[in-house]
């Protein structure tokens, strides 16, 4: 018996990995649209685990998800030390740190777009 082949869109698969990271307990999950912004992407999630441990696990329980909806992955990096684990699925990229790397990195804030109200009066006064 041969499997199915299942397309999704990227939409969905968004909500499959959301959905995956809070079954998982991930905590501070952010979801970043790129999609008019950046070519290496349509979105960026960045979330946060516990310990390396949970990250590890968050990661490898994500992978085994998306394989088993027919959704493949590349190669995570990080998996090893799970102090910064990246996956790349499809249009979507996913970051999962440690508290302590995600404060030291702060990809959110490089890709975030900056309330535009708020910067205008800074220039303003």
């Amino acid at each position: 018996m041969q499997k199915t082949k299942r397309i999704y869109s990227t939409k969905k698969i968004l909500k499959l990995i959301l959905k995956s990271l809070d079954n998982d307990k991930a905590f501070n999950v952010k979801s970043i649209d790129l999609f008019k912004r950046s070519s290496i992407a349509d979105f960026m999630v960045i979330a946060s685990g516990t310990s390396s441990k949970q990250v590890s696990s968050m990661a490898q329980n994500l992978i085994k998800r998306l394989k088993d909806s027919g959704i493949r992955t590349r190669k995570p990096e990080g998996l090893v030390n799970s102090d910064w684990v990246l996956i790349d699925v499809n249009d979507i990229v996913i970051h999962l740190f440690r508290p302590e790397v995600r404060d030291f990195y702060r990809l959110e804030k490089m890709w975030e777009i900056p309330n535009l109200h708020n910067t205008q009066n800074k220039l303003i006064n």
